[in-house]
């Protein structure tokens, strides 16, 4: 199935927010992990979302160009190649994207999509994500005034966040923040309601605690009450059409009651990027030092081709992603409920 249409990501996010579940949104930076992605989706028969930061960008676009916008491009044109020989629907999205990135990352990628639909192609993602939660409040949601007017345009649905989540990913680190800092107050998610509404359709990363990377257990301190909380405060005043579509950042090593917990309260997506970096690096370390000799070229000896054949290794980290993956797509409850024939 080609990557999803505006139209079919749309019913996705309707869909998810209707069911009470959500989609496993995976960070990806090679043809090797949008293939275990869409394995994983393939095999749950869940829908999913493929996402690229800018970091991935620029990984993918090679150590000679390091352009991340350019980057995105090819993993995002191979992700459509790949997807039609998968029967699940699959959006994809760009991961954090800060303020001093916006002209050289987001809007060149809005600018591609925009030139893809003037030739009559698809979109070449389907939403993207401002990361503008540096910024005081007023300012973030002027400038996601602005990228919501501009994605709308082309269909295309912007993900916001207000509060920070804490942790580092990328190259973007908040370890050290008050953890005051790590929560969305009503009052934010009232403003960003305000800003936001009549403007173009958008997902909320509104932060409860969560944090980027992996924690012992008892070092992370989620509240999910504060997604509730923030809900209750803008349909109270607004009207039910107000509920937000949620994300959850940083889920990786996150407890399954807890994933669910956020599910009732409109969480549709939740990003997963530590868990699956692991799930690709295990079986190569695992094959590593299984096979010392073979892969090294130790005193004199020739080693093995067969176990330095990069193949040898890698189709073993994509089936660790797939696992992985899949294991969240069972957390997130989205197993089994493909849209994918039906809208």
């Amino acid at each position: 199935m080609p990557i999803a249409t505006p139209k079919q990501y749309a019913a996705m996010l309707d869909a998810a927010q209707n069911g009470d579940y959500a989609y496993a949104a995976i960070n990806v930076t090679s043809i090797v992990t949008i293939n275990g992605a869409l394995k994983a989706f393939a095999d749950k028969k869940s829908d999913g979302i493929i996402q690229i930061s800018t970091g991935g960008g620029e990984f993918a676009a090679g150590l000679n160009v390091k352009d991340a916008a350019f980057g995105a491009i090819v993993l995002a044109e191979a992700a459509h190649r790949l997807a039609e020989k998968h029967n699940v629907l699959i959006a994809l999205h760009t991961d954090h994207c800060q303020p001093k990135k916006v002209d050289s990352f987001l809007r060149p990628l809005i600018a591609e999509t925009a030139r893809r639909r003037k030739a009559g192609l698809s979109n070449l993602f389907q939403s993207h994500m401002l990361d503008a939660s540096e910024l005081p409040l007023a300012e973030n949601m002027k400038l996601s005034q602005q990228l919501l007017v501009e994605c709308s345009a082309n269909e295309i649905i912007l993900e916001v966040e207000a509060g920070v989540v804490g942790g580092e990913e990328d190259g973007v680190d908040h370890s050290g923040l008050p953890r005051e800092k790590l929560y969305t107050t009503p009052e934010d998610m009232l403003a960003v309601y305000e800003a936001l509404r009549g403007k173009g359709r958008y997902m909320f990363a509104a932060t409860f605690g969560n944090v980027h990377g992996h924690y012992k257990p008892g070092a992370v301190k989620l509240r999910p009450d504060i997604l509730k909380n923030g809900q209750d405060a803008v349909i109270r005043k607004y009207g039910q059409k107000a509920k937000f579509d949620l994300v959850f950042h940083g889920g990786s090593g996150t407890p399954v009651e807890e994933i669910r917990e956020t599910l009732n309260y409109g969480v549709i997506k939740m990003n997963i990027d530590t868990d699956t970096q692991y799930a690709f690096t295990r079986p190569v370390a695992d094959h590593m030092f299984k096979n010392y000799a073979g892969v090294l070229k130790v005193d004199g000896e020739i080693g093995d081709k067969k176990m330095y054949d990069p193949r040898s290794y890698l189709k073993a980290a994509e089936k660790g992603v797939a696992e992985r993956l899949g294991s969240a797509c069972d957390d997130l409850l989205s197993t089994g409920k493909t849209l994918c024939g039906k809208v």
